[in-house]
Order: C-alpha cells, then sequence, then structure tokens
C-alpha cells in the first residue's frame, strides 16, 4: 500500500472513529428503557439527551401552536418590534421550561408558530407561554382613602338604583356586600362584578386609583371570599427591576409548606425597593402580576438587599416554578392569542418512525439487491460505502445537535440512493474505459478522474439548493435541508475517496487482469 494510501485509510478510520463517538450517546440513550431513566440522576440524564440526536414533533410527539401577537393596544413605537420582542421572551420561557430543541418562527407581520416536542403537559405549557406576565409593584392605598373611594361608588350606585328595594344595598349597593373594607364574599363575587362594569363607574373613580382583585381565596371570620383592594394606579417599580426568581418553599410565614416565588432585585431595583419601602411603613405594598393582586404584605420597615416573594393564594410547586420562569424571561410585550393547536400523541410519533425505517430498509434492500447483482463486487464495494455514508449522516446530526423529523429521514433515504448513484457514475465510466481498450488500472484512475467533473458538479447544485431551502424553508424543510447537504458532503468523501482507496490497494497487490464490475 502506498503512502497515499495510506494516509487516506488513517482518515477513513479517523473519520468513521469520530462518527462512532457521536453517535454512541444516541445509542445509549435510546436503547435505555424507561426505568434505567427513572434510576439515572437527573443531571447525567439531561446531560444524556442533549449529546443525544433529538427527534422532531413528527416523531416524538408534542405541542404545536400558532400564536398572533394582539398589538392593538400599543402606539406605533410599541408595535413595530412587539413580535421580535415576544419571540425572545417566549423563547427564553420555552428553554427554562425544559423542551429540547423547540422550533420558534415569525411567520408574518404578528405571528409565532411554535414547535414543542416531547412535550407531555400540554395545558401547563400553554399557560406559560401565554402569560403576559405583567409584574408591578403598587401601593395600596390608604384606610381613609379606601373608605372615601367604595362611598363614593356606593353614592353613584345607589343614584342608579343599583341597589334594589332592599335596605341592606339600597344605600350601600357595592360595600353592603363586603364583610370588611375591601373583603367580598365568594358568594356575592358575581354581584360585586355586575355593579363594577356599570357604565359610568369608572368616571367615578379617581385617575390615580385603580380597583384590583386578590387572586386567590382569603378567608375572615371563618368566611370565604376575595379581596377588592384600592390602588395606587402608577406602579412604583415593575418587574424589569427583578434580577431573578426562584421556586421556594416556607416564604409564607403563616403556612410554611406553601410554595411560592423569592425574587432578587437588581442593582437599580434594589435602590428602588429601599426607597419605597423606607418611605411607606405601615402600608402595604401590592404585588400585581397581570392585573391580579397576588399579595399584599405590609411594609415594616426599609429593605435595602432587595429581597421580596410571591405568595398567597393555592399556589403549588409546578406553578410557583412557572412563575418563577416567566417572571426571569420578562414580561411579553403584548397578550398574545392562541389561532391554532395541534397535539401528536407519542403512538403517532413511534409510527411515523416504524414506517420511515421500514421504508428506508425496503428501498435500501432493493438497492443493495440490484448493486451486487448488476456490479458484482464493485457493487459490494459501493454496498459498504453508503452504510458508512449513512452512518456519517448520523453521526453528523449527532454532532450539530440537530433534529431529525420525518422529512429528515426522507433526506437520509434519498442520500442512500444519491450515494449508489454516484458509484454507478463512476462504475459506467469505469466500464466504458474498459470497452475502449484500457487496462484495468487505467480504466478505474480515468473513471474517477472524469467522473468526478461530474459529481462534484451535481453535489455542488444540490448543495445550494439545499442551502436555499434552509435559509427559507420551515421547520420539517429545514430539517430535511440539513439532511441532504450533510449527506452530500459525506457523500463525496464515501465515494470518492473511501471507494477509490479500495481499488487503489486491490491493483497494488498486482496485476490484475480482470476486474469485476
Amino acid at each position: 500500500m502506498s503512502r497515499s494510501d495510506q494516509w487516506k485509510l488513517v482518515g477513513v478510520l479517523v473519520v468513521t472513529l469520530l462518527a462512532g463517538w457521536y453517535l454512541f450517546p444516541s445509542y445509549r440513550f435510546y436503547s435505555m428503557t424507561p426505568a434505567q431513566r427513572d434510576a439515572m440522576a437527573p443531571a447525567d440524564l439531561t446531560t444524556l439527551r442533549k449529546q443525544a440526536i433529538h427527534l422532531g414533533l413528527d416523531l416524538q410527539g408534542g405541542l404545536q401552536l400558532l400564536l398572533e401577537v394582539d398589538k392593538s393596544k400599543l402606539n406605533a413605537a410599541e408595535a413595530k418590534d412587539a413580535t421580535e420582542r415576544a419571540m425572545e421572551i417566549i423563547r427564553n420561557r420555552v428553554d427554562q421550561f425544559g423542551v429540547a430543541e423547540p422550533l420558534i418562527q415569525r411567520e408574518g407581520e404578528d405571528r409565532i408558530a411554535i414547535q414543542m416536542p416531547g412535550l407531555t403537559d400540554r395545558q401547563r405549557a400553554i399557560e406559560l407561554i401565554g402569560k403576559t406576565a405583567l409584574l408591578e409593584f403598587k401601593l395600596v392605598r390608604s384606610n381613609e382613602d379606601t373608605k372615601a373611594t367604595f362611598d363614593k361608588l356606593d353614592l353613584y350606585l345607589a343614584s342608579k338604583g343599583a341597589g334594589g328595594a332592599d335596605t341592606t344595598f339600597k344605600k350601600a349597593p357595592l360595600t353592603g356586600h363586603m364583610l370588611d373594607a375591601g373583603f367580598v364574599r365568594k358568594d356575592d363575587m358575581g354581584a360585586v362584578q355586575k355593579l363594577l362594569a356599570t357604565p359610568g363607574i369608572d368616571s367615578i373613580i379617581p385617575g390615580d386609583t385603580q380597583l384590583t382583585w386578590s387572586s386567590g381565596d382569603v378567608s375572615s371570620q371563618g368566611i370565604t371570599g376575595r379581596i377588592l383592594y384600592v390602588l395606587k394606579k402608577e406602579p412604583e417599580m415593575t418587574g424589569g427591576s427583578v434580577a431573578s426568581a426562584d421556586a421556594l418553599s416556607g416564604l409564607d410565614q403563616t403556612n410554611p409548606a406553601a410554595w411560592g416565588v423569592s425574587m432578587k432585585m437588581t442593582p437599580k431595583g434594589r435602590a428602588d425597593f429601599a426607597r419605597v419601602t423606607g418611605a411607606n411603613v405601615g402600608r402595604q405594598l401590592a404585588i400585581v402580576l397581570d392585573g391580579v393582586v397576588q399579595s399584599a404584605p405590609f411594609i415594616r420597615g426599609s429593605i435595602p438587599n432587595g429581597d421580596a416573594s410571591i405568595t398567597g393564594g393555592s399556589i403549588d410547586l409546578n406553578e410557583a416554578k412557572d412563575l418563577a420562569i416567566v417572571l426571569r424571561a420578562g414580561a411579553l410585550p403584548a397578550p398574545v392569542k392562541i389561532l391554532y393547536e395541534s397535539t401528536v400523541g407519542p403512538s403517532l410519533g413511534s409510527d411515523s418512525i416504524k414506517d420511515g425505517v421500514m421504508a428506508g430498509l425496503i428501498g435500501t434492500a432493493m438497492v443493495v439487491g440490484f448493486m451486487v447483482v448488476y456490479y458484482q463486487l464493485s457493487g459490494l464495494i459501493a454496498i459498504i460505502a453508503m452504510l458508512l455514508n449513512t452512518i456519517y449522516v448520523v453521526a453528523m446530526l449527532a454532532g450539530v445537535h440537530a433534529t431529525l423529523t420525518l422529512p429528515g429521514i426522507a433526506g437520509l433515504v434519498l442520500t442512500v440512493g444519491m450515494a449508489v448513484d454516484t458509484n454507478v457514475l463512476i462504475f459506467e465510466r469505469i466500464r466504458e474505459e474498459l470497452r475502449n481498450g484500457r487496462t484495468v488500472r487505467q480504466a478505474v484512475e480515468l473513471g474517477y478522474d472524469r467522473a468526478f467533473r461530474t459529481i462534484f458538479d451535481a453535489h455542488s447544485t444540490q448543495i445550494i439548493s439545499g442551502l436555499f431551502l434552509f435559509q427559507f424553508g420551515t421547520g420539517p424543510i429545514k430539517g430535511f435541508a440539513v439532511t441532504l447537504i450533510i449527506g452530500l458532503v459525506a457523500n463525496l468523501f464515501t465515494a470518492v475517496l473511501f471507494t477509490r482507496m479500495i481499488y487503489d490497494y486491490w491493483l497494488s497487490r498486482g496485476k490484475v487482469e480482470r476486474l469485476s464490475i
């Protein structure tokens, strides 16, 4: 074997070993039983999953959404990049939610397409993505101001006859439903909400004040209900002041087992929080999320360290985790609504894998049979090159952390055919040279040299087509394009370098009178 052939052999061995290195995590992950995965340390399992080939939505099931950003309440400047900002925030939320290889892309002016492969908790994901997460810290009005606001509302509602003939509600249509200032019985919630929807009532509420409900049921004197807070309309701080948020238990002193969210402020947020708490000792500071008061603790003194928490209501572990995620990711610039939703079950994805593998095996078997019968020993060499080509493609998909989809499997099957087609071009060129009276060595050299230009041109044009598909295509088309491009590059390596090395070694062993082709 010549030095050139030795270097070629070393190159093939190195590439094959690297392919095995990249494929091993995928083999290990997908060959594990559910019990083995459960027994594995979560951090190790997460690392292994990231290293393995990711399966797309059509192969492992999951959730597909089409969202629309509602820009109706934004001014022209805010609406200009609202969709891009919403995409980035949603991407951060989904990444922290733990979905491997999600697809998030813009469609048109104000729509966002999302694919989350492997997702099992559909409702939780929808709530996480759709939550606006506008966090505000607002001061609760003093008892005197609260009473004055409710009295004004009672006078207005009474003038409209909203209290009816009942003496309890005739003079106090609103506060007659309250046990304490702002506390409304659960059974009276509907009646109070109807009163607050009375036309013209907004003009009675002072312009710098707003009414906001508590998030969950509370108890007062053994009665369950909710609190209607009277808040200062302008927030003292917003969610932009929050640097980090974590789900923790034990934050609520009245219920240590309950879950909540602990927040730490940015440097500017700490300074603002210290100023606000220092100037309002004895008052309540409401933590308002998406227009609902999550908690309203009393300020006992200045808080210079910038620590705050959200507790109360019936927050469970998952709700606390999701709330921490949206607070870390930030608030959406505008509400989003779901236009389309589709859930692909794991069984459907499993069927797709089985069908795709079966199609690939049948197609490969037919190609193998044809090549061995028609090209004899040379056909067998082409089959080995084709198998190496497939291994290299799958290994490169794992190495670049690409997502394998059903169109990706189609691209893989297509590269199998193209790998054989490349060898067919070479073999036919060698046959032609043999018919022209060339020796076996000359026929092989001329066959490869003269077929290379055609092979290179064909692969180059198809790679360019694949790049355009990747640039302008959607998720499944991108998956097809990635597999196609990787397959074409691998095919140039195996068909030109590997098979040529086999022939050169064969011819170097002595005078060959006949070529099995």
